[in-house]
């Protein structure tokens, strides 16, 4: 799978001549493959370079484009001043939102061409979901929830933040997973008020809430869920905060769909939150869109005024976090479409109560 021939599609519509990619997600959607290197693509010819450690596997699985091992006479600057000598490159775009300063001004010096901020080229180009990339994502999400499956029979009192989040990173690898599309959350009673709390050696009590925020990569694409169970019977409090967690997302999830600005999408979820009283509490945004990064663009919180694309995968992800008690989100994934959504999350989102 590579996206090449799209990238080289679009480069008139941004005035380049060339598109110069050197970020790590930048690459693998272009060109399909994991390593460390840099492609350029321009409209006659693309090229990916790479060192010695990943050359092999480059040329074996890379298509549609020209794959070269920096000698010692030349480094990958040299070899992109070559393109751009051969194709008479004026204007080359780059990755704004990943090359830092100091390798911006190595290129600058380096290169004849004018190095021309284009990261929305890729970054629109990767809001829309193919069929291929969902179906690795969709691969991602029922590996996740395998693990969700099997947790749910470990957990028990006593056991550890950390014991949790290992035996679910362990059973995604075993189920599958290429590795973690993130660190694990997994916090417990007045710990389930932090976001992203960082699992620690609490032990799990009876009447605990337990959040778990967790999700895979396969086949370079990533899952993302989150659900929060009771270990023993909730309170009525807790009950009611889950619930309206639950509604929320509900609200949220209905409104999706392609066209409609993000913060409508979100504006649906908080007003329920609000409504019954909690909206102090709930700080972060209704989603963010998932891909080859756990966090992409665009998002579906309050500051996005622009309509999602078609194709868009985004989390749906409302909490309530009341400080030093305790916190309830619940989060699955959408793939917006023309009608609505569909959700790609099928595990069980009522109230499961251990």
């Amino acid at each position: 799978m590579n996206h090449l021939k799209q990238i080289a599609a679009k480069l008139p519509e941004y005035g380049l001549d060339a598109m110069l990619i050197t970020s790590e997600p930048g690459e693998f959607y272009a060109a399909g493959f994991h390593g460390e290197g840099v492609a350029v693509v321009t409209p006659e010819q693309c090229y990916y370079y790479t060192d010695s450690r990943y050359i092999e596997s480059a040329e074996k699985q890379i298509t549609g484009a020209a794959v070269s091992l920096p000698d010692e006479d030349r480094n990958y600057r040299q070899m992109v001043q070559a393109i751009i000598e051969r194709h008479g490159i004026q204007k080359l775009g780059y990755e704004t939102h990943y090359m830092t300063v100091e390798e911006f001004g190595q290129y600058k010096e380096a290169l004849s061409a004018t190095l021309v901020p284009a990261s929305d080229l890729l970054e629109k180009l990767r809001a829309g979901k193919d069929g291929e990339e969902i179906a690795l994502l969709t691969k991602a999400q029922r590996i996740a929830e395998r693990a969700l499956d099997e947790i749910l029979g470990f957990i028990r009192p006593g056991l550890t933040e950390q014991e949790i989040a290992a035996k679910l990173q362990y059973d995604m690898l075993r189920f599958g997973a290429d590795k973690m599309s993130f660190d694990p959350i997994v916090v417990a009673g007045p710990n389930g008020s932090l976001p992203h709390g960082i699992p620690g050696p609490r032990k799990v009590e009876q009447g605990d809430f337990l959040t778990m925020d967790f999700g895979c990569k396969f086949g370079g694409y990533c899952s993302d869920m989150t659900r929060t169970v009771a270990v023993g019977e909730p309170t009525e409090e807790m009950k009611k905060v889950y619930h309206t967690v639950l509604e929320a997302q509900l609200a949220g999830i209905a409104k999706a769909k392609a066209g409609v600005p993000g913060c409508e999408i979100h504006g649906a979820a908080q007003a329920v939150i609000d409504a019954a009283g909690y909206g102090a509490f709930f700080g972060h945004g209704f989603g963010h869109s998932v891909g080859i990064e756990i966090h992409e663009n665009p998002n579906a919180n309050h500051r996005n005024k622009n309509p999602l694309p078609c194709g868009a995968v985004i989390s749906a992800e409302p909490g309530i976090y009341l400080p030093g008690r305790f916190g309830v989100r619940i989060e699955d994934v959408l793939v917006l479409t023309e009608d609505g959504c569909d959700i790609l999350t099928k595990a069980p989102k009522e109230l499961i109560i251990l």
